[in-house]
């Protein structure tokens, strides 16, 4: 069959099995624990004489699907928040018992995370960002299957284990094709095309080691009984394999998997790029690409005494509030500004208070002290990561459309610097690169940062500016989320504190990911904090308020999760929210906060040795 046939008459066959048929069949004592939902199923049983827990997603079966009221009451068998919250749940008990022999399962059938306004409001990507991290470190033996179709980070969310299969007819991916195809080739009956460039077949995924194992499936794509059979063989199978490793010998080759996800290209073309710092960053006086500007004697030919009064200098270049290359942009209040006092304003007007997506040399004259910026990793590229196979034309016609963009060569920039004379390490997203996209590289070069902080003792700074995966690369881009979360659960084990700023616009896998884990998160005013951005939820058929789902309001409801912490566990959300002009001192603030207790920490010890 060809491949876009598979997905639809198999994959997304309305009467394939279930997660609960399954488990109905392989575990004949299951006791369900009660769940806010009908999309998640959870509960414990018994299984070769050991404890095993059970999670998993529930696609709507089509006897329970009467009426569209149906399909949106199931959500499509998307997980809420609230149904992560229950996950989190289960997760903080495991680490709290002993659980040598005991298993955590998990079933994978989701087209992804729920995206409704209820879900962004209760921090649904923090919520994913948690999950993941909680199955990398959790003190179990896990084993996960793909049992139909796995999307996007709401199929993450539950999917990181020591051992990971999929049926032979599934399909897992960055984004569902219809989403994939509506963004890259704006044509979302393009499904063919999109699942190309996803490779979400078990064969695809295992070679990027996304499974490790492929599961057979039956002729006929319902029959639970077959399927059940092979599933039960895999497992009775793994679990044996398993109960020989020690949990943590396990929990070791997790980290090792992470870091490994998004390198297909030998080791030995990989070890010759340069991991000392490069070269120092001179301050970029330059606008971004979109931003149009002004000059006395430009085509637009201004009079020397153009607008309100003011008069403009014919040895300045301005631009004008609002209006971007092309007649982009919009809003704004039109006034002209010198192009100078723009970009030392952070790309903010002065009159109005309109915002500029900010630029990675942007966040770098916002944050840093002027001169300490030294660039690592600068030339690390897809080329030192994938084989030329995995580099798709379409992908390659892609990067070359980056180049002149921006003077960085990604969509991330890593560096050392100071914040008011305090070493640091920094990760910026470079928003005019691929819209900060998080691709093989992008993940690379976070990782290689977060050692570089390790080895220098320094406190590690993030700044999220970014749509989400990079959809060309296909899965490889999905599992930077786990490899960013690895990152940074290294930084947390050597007591290195980790500050993550959200800048406009946060989403995606980013602020599903690392950008969610900051043990402070600052944001500026009016960000677009959320896992799916507003015009997929509108096209998918959700109301969308936009105003609720950036930082101002999101940051209110920050303060709320320390009430109510047997909902949203340690997620704290935004704790503080400050403009461009003033994150500087506020980022200095915490890392004066972190060197001065840890001095004192270190004194107190000294004490007890001396």
């Amino acid at each position: 069959m060809e491949l876009v046939d598979v997905f639809k008459k198999r994959t997304r066959h309305p009467f394939r099995p279930r997660s609960s048929d399954i488990i109905g069949r392989i575990f004949g004592n299951f006791r369900r624990f009660p769940t806010p939902g009908d999309s998640l199923i959870m509960g414990e049983t018994d299984f070769l004489e050991h404890q095993v827990y059970v999670v998993a997603q529930e696609k709507p079966k089509p006897e329970k699907l009467m009426h569209k009221a149906d399909l949106r009451r199931l959500n499509y068998g998307m997980l809420t928040a609230d149904e992560h919250s229950r996950i989190l749940w289960l997760m903080s008990q495991l680490k709290r018992q002993d659980n040598e022999n005991a298993y955590l399962v998990t079933f994978v059938d989701t087209y992804g995370a729920d995206i409704s306004m209820e879900s962004a409001r209760r921090f649904q990507a923090f919520f994913i960002a948690h999950l993941i991290r909680e199955f990398l470190t959790v003190p179990i033996r896990s084993i996960s299957i793909v049992l139909g179709e796995g999307g996007s980070g709401g199929a993450l969310a539950i999917q990181v284990c020591d051992r990971r299969a999929a049926i032979e007819d599934t399909m897992y991916a960055t984004a569902p094709p219809e989403s994939l195809a509506a963004i890259i080739f704006r044509d979302a009956s393009r499904i063919s095309d999109a699942l190309a460039i996803s490779r979400p077949t078990p064969r695809d995924i295992r070679r990027f080691q996304v499974v490790d194992a492929i599961i057979p499936q039956t002729r006929k794509v319902d029959d639970a009984d077959g399927l059940a059979a092979n599933i039960r063989s895999y497992l009775t199978r793994t679990i044996r394999e398993l109960s020989k490793i020690k949990i943590k010998k396990l929990m070791k080759e997790r980290e090792k998997m992470a870091v490994a996800f998004g390198r297909t290209r030998s080791e030995g073309r990989f070890e010759v790029i340069r991991r000392l710092i490069e070269r120092p960053f001179s301050l970029f006086h330059k606008p971004p690409p979109d931003i149009q500007v002004l000059a006395h004697g430009s085509v637009l030919n201004l009079a020397d005494d153009y607008g309100d009064g003011n008069i403009v200098d014919p040895r300045h270049e301005y631009i004008k509030c609002g209006e971007g290359v092309a007649g982009g942009e919009g809003a704004g209040c039109g006034r002209l500004i010198r192009l100078k006092e723009y970009l030392e304003n952070h790309q903010v007007c002065p009159f109005c208070g309109k915002r500029h997506v900010l630029d990675a040399s942007g966040w770098i004259n916002c944050l840093t002290d002027p001169g300490t910026f030294h660039e690592i990793n600068r030339n690390l590229t897809v080329d030192d990561l994938l084989e030329d196979e995995d580099i798709i034309r379409s992908y390659r016609e892609f990067l070359a459309k980056q180049q002149g963009r921006t003077p960085f060569k990604e969509s991330l920039v890593t560096a050392e610097a100071q914040v008011y004379g305090i070493g640091v390490v920094m990760a910026i997203c470079e928003f005019y690169f691929g819209g900060g996209s998080m691709g093989v590289v992008f993940g690379e070069k976070f990782h290689l940062a977060a050692e570089h902080a390790i080895q220098k003792r320094l406190p590690f700074i993030s700044v999220c500016c970014s749509g989400g995966a990079r959809l060309y690369e296909g899965i490889p881009a999905l599992m930077q989320m786990v490899k960013t979360i690895d990152a940074v659960n290294r930084i947390k084990r050597h007591g290195l504190p980790y500050i993550s700023i959200l800048g406009d616009p946060s989403t995606g896998g980013a602020i599903a990911s690392f950008a969610a884990l900051g043990d402070v998160i600052l944001s500026e005013p009016e960000a677009l904090i959320v896992f799916t951005g507003p015009r997929v939820m509108q096209a998918r058929g959700f109301e969308v308020d936009e105003a609720l789902i950036h930082s101002d309001a999101l940051a209110e409801i920050s303060a709320e999760t320390f009430d109510r912490q047997d909902y949203f566990h340690s997620i704290r959300g935004i704790h503080e929210v400050a403009s461009r002009r003033r994150l500087r001192a506020v980022l200095a603030k915490y890392l004066e906060l972190y060197r001065n207790t840890a001095g004192a920490r270190m004194t107190g010890v000294a004490r007890l040795l001396g």
